[in-house]
């Protein structure tokens, strides 16, 4: 099978064709190796390689087709996931690029690899991070910074940058990403791709040792793929009930089946800054013009507002509050390990990131009640919108991808039309989403000066299936495939 076959190939038609032995697993894996060898030079998208893992579970793989065994629906695939708080038992995991755990080995797997594993899937590698995932862009220290493959010299965004870079090049047709705060979104809307995060409990995310980490704020695993089909794919895999997750549901969500609903009279509205954001003109006019297809597919669009009272700034804050302690946390549980990060190497931290985890030190619980508080107001202004509408679309970032840095420490803007922003979290639309749990997807709406701009669009909460019947009705109006045939990789 040519290279140039394989960058093009959805997960959905590499499963298909391994089922119908018109190639083999251990073709695929070979060929997909061979193209992250050649090509993830350019853009640093994937920093931990398992070839030899790999190649062994494409044997398998290639086996189990030949005996006529059980086929699971991504029998063969190749992926990737994140190197951060994402495991797969017997590789490293630097924890996004901490020089001191360069050879630390997680003793486990986590929830999205093991559903993948068991649905087929061969992971090949773990993607670029930023120490922790606390931040909007993808660097650090170890491995630096991910490069978007639309412009070598820019960022992919983070936190799941690497994984978003790894499927816009063409590398693996679906890579895992984690979202505390858009990191998911964040990355797709900048490496024109698509990324879905969930509704709150659809995906389980059963992390140890502490299985109730992941609510404040809410906190999901969720596929990077070039197409709303795949996925859909990964997500009819990925969902489902898991009884060491206490936040995880179950019930009737049918993902792929959703590809084909239409979406005529949905109400949807459309909000371009939230009524609290600055968001570059060039955005907000590709905004403007790729919500018009929901119009032109029969569904009624109008402007809202939501009754958001407090600042970006003030809501950033809220985040990073809330995300400090769970850092805090690592950074003590590594210490109980052994390995003092802040004693013995605080250069492998980020500043920004040392100085929220020492504010993280000092809340107090009434402080962290009426973040909660804050976060309570947000959520019913969102859940106001959704008392009226069934969709609410909005870019899913203010701007375009910001240059990468050459000292391991890439943030994004500081300002943004004159606003000042925080660079971390500050720019970021996304993380509204996990204050509230409501599902939402990035979808690639145009390009401006050659560079992607992402449509968030969020349903209801447990309503996932209009957000990806909303997402492939998009697709089919406006597809973007052809824009990857813009890479010169």
């Amino acid at each position: 099978m040519p290279k140039s076959e394989m960058a093009a190939e959805t997960a959905t038609g590499l499963a298909a064709r391994i089922r119908s032995k018109e190639i083999s697993p251990i073709e695929v894996v070979d060929d997909v190796i061979a193209r992250i060898e050649a090509v993830n030079p350019k853009i640093n998208a994937v920093v931990v390689k398992g070839y030899d893992d790999a190649r062994e579970a494409a044997k398998a793989a290639e086996k189990a087709v030949i005996t006529g065994e059980p086929l699971g629906p991504l029998h063969g695939v190749p992926i990737v996931i994140k190197d951060n708080f994402d495991h797969k038992a017997g590789w490293v995991t630097t924890f996004g690029g901490i020089r001191a755990l360069k050879d630390y080995v997680a003793d486990r797997s986590c929830t999205f690899t093991d559903r993948m594993e068991k649905a087929g899937a061969i992971v090949v590698g773990k993607a670029n991070s930023p120490v922790f995932g606390f931040r909007g862009t993808c660097d650090n220290y170890l491995f630096g910074p991910s490069h978007n493959p639309f412009d070598l010299g820019r960022n992919t965004g983070g936190s799941s940058g690497g994984s978003a870079g790894a499927v816009a090049a063409g590398l693996v047709p679906l890579a895992e990403g984690t979202d505390g705060g858009g990191s998911i979104r964040i990355p797709a809307a900048w490496c024109g791709v698509y990324g879905f995060k969930a509704s709150f409990g659809r995906t389980p995310l059963a992390t140890r040792p502490n299985a109730f980490a992941n609510i404040s704020p809410f906190i999901f695993e969720g596929p990077l793929t070039r197409t709303v089909g795949d996925a859909a794919l990964a997500l009819s895999v990925q969902a489902g009930f898991e009884p060491r997750d206490p936040f995880s549901i179950g019930g009737a969500f049918d993902p792929l089946g959703a590809l084909a609903r239409p979406i005529a009279g949905m109400r949807i509205a459309y909000t371009r800054d939230y009524g609290i954001f600055p968001v570059d003109p060039r955005v907000a006019a590709v905004a403007d013009a790729a919500v018009k297809a929901f119009e032109d597919l029969g569904a009624h669009v109008e402007e809202v507002t939501p009754r958001i009272t407090h600042n970006q700034r003030a809501l950033s804050d809220v985040w990073c509050r809330f995300i400090a302690p769970q850092s805090l946390y690592a950074v003590e549980a590594f210490k109980r390990e052994g390995i003092d990060l802040l004693r013995d190497h605080p250069a492998d931290l980020p500043p920004e990131l040392r100085t929220w985890i020492e504010i993280g030190r000092d809340l107090t619980v009434v402080d962290m009640l009426r973040d909660e508080v804050v976060r309570t107001e947000v959520f019913d202004a969102i859940s106001d919108v959704f008392d009226t509408y069934d969709l609410l679309v909005s870019p899913t970032l203010p701007c375009l991808a910001v240059p990468n840095a050459d000292d391991g420490n890439t943030i994004g803007p500081s300002e943004i039309n004159g606003e000042a922003v925080d660079p971390l979290i500050g720019w970021c639309m996304t993380y509204l989403m996990n204050f509230t749990g409501h599902p939402a997807a990035s979808l690639p709406a145009g390009l401006v000066d050659n560079l992607p701009v992402g449509l968030q669009i969020a349903g209801r909460r447990l309503a996932d299936e209009d957000v990806l019947a909303a997402s492939a009705a998009f697709e089919q109006a406006r597809p973007w495939m052809s824009t990857y045939e813009r890479l010169d990789l």
